[in-house]
């Protein structure tokens, strides 16, 4: 799913990349969907085409390790899907091989770039909320069943709905508001015959007076309001938009004028008090969203030398929350 969906699109449609090759051990299916692209029976084929600078890892999470170190050691710049790695020490480990040998490495945290989060950040950015009190993030699914996935499902690194849904929205806090100075994460066994937590909430303290409540299950039949703000002067309510996502499934390309846009009854509701104490109620409208503007970053790092603006430090620190041992 991740490759056909969050990553071949966008590098297939951008004028930035040359998409070479994929590999696929079993169902050859990228070929029908781009004629021009290799279809390679092995990892270390693909590693060993001269004609690639860029390498994106979107295999199982138990296997990002291994396979960076691979592709560093082969010469390539290397994109990689979230979670980055199971602990903080691998991360530290691989940024640093990356630095010796003069290649990039980078974290592929797509939310980042989704209409409701970036609506959040607007919102945040205007005041209208005060001084921020309290925030509840919730990224929820449906899914009672255990699911066919053994990286997913079974207890090995970088398992479970933490490092899964979770390190989403780890991400989007530590963006916005910097590491947390206290951290408490609590998770449960919830479905017939998991291995792995199925709800977990992390608590993230900050010394500012700021309490961040992130929450991701997968036994919500009905999930509720995605981010829920609370200031001072004003809230702001805006539910989950994975329209990117939807509109990929159906197979919208990203440079499809209407990719992107949310509809209006996504709109978030911001509630807040003026300098008059006049009560004010707005309804948000999410501007246009693209992941298209995660790969510009990618392109921008690789060929002109800027930040990529998901950092070492950030991803360490989002390791650094996800790695903690369950609180009991």
């Amino acid at each position: 799913m991740s490759g056909k969906l969050f990553h071949a699109p966008f590098v297939a449609e951008s004028n930035r990349f040359e998409f070479v090759a994929v590999v696929e051990r079993s169902k050859k299916e990228a070929q029908r969907r781009y004629p021009d692209v290799k279809s390679y029976d092995s990892v270390d084929e693909l590693m060993n085409d001269p004609q690639i600078e860029l390498v994106i890892i979107n295999t199982p999470n138990n296997t990002h390790y291994e396979f960076t170190v691979q592709a560093l050691k082969a010469g390539k710049d290397v994109l990689v899907e979230k979670p980055f790695v199971a602990t903080s020490a691998e991360a530290k480990e691989l940024f640093d091989l990356a630095k010796s040998l003069n290649r990039k490495l980078l974290i592929y945290q797509n939310r980042r770039w989704n209409s409701d989060f970036l609506s959040v950040k607007e919102v945040l950015e205007s005041g209208k909320l005060g001084k921020l009190i309290e925030m509840h993030v919730r990224f929820d699914r449906y899914r009672a069943e255990i699911g066919p996935k053994a990286f997913k499902e079974n207890p090995i690194p970088a398992s479970g709905i933490a490092y899964d849904l979770g390190s989403h929205i780890i991400d989007q806090i530590i963006y916005l508001f910097g590491k947390p100075d206290k951290t408490i994460k609590i998770g449960t066994k919830n479905r017939k015959g998991t291995q792995v937590e199925d709800y977990v909430l992390f608590i993230l303290s900050y010394k500012i007076g700021l309490q961040v409540f992130v929450t991701t299950s997968y036994l919500a039949a009905d999930p509720t309001v995605a981010y829920t703000l609370n200031g001072s002067t004003g809230s702001f309510k805006k539910d989950r938009s994975d329209v990117q996502e939807l509109q990929l499934i159906e197979g919208v390309k990203p440079t499809d004028p209407t990719y992107g846009l949310e509809p209006e009854e996504s709109r978030g509701k911001l509630t807040y008090f003026n300098d008059e104490s006049d009560k004010i109620v707005e309804y948000v409208e999410a501007n246009r969203a693209n992941f298209m503007d995660l790969f510009e970053c990618v392109y921008q790092t690789i060929r002109n030398k800027k930040a990529y603006p998901i950092t070492e430090e950030q991803v360490i620190q989002q390791l650094e929350i996800l790695e903690q041992p369950f609180w009991n």
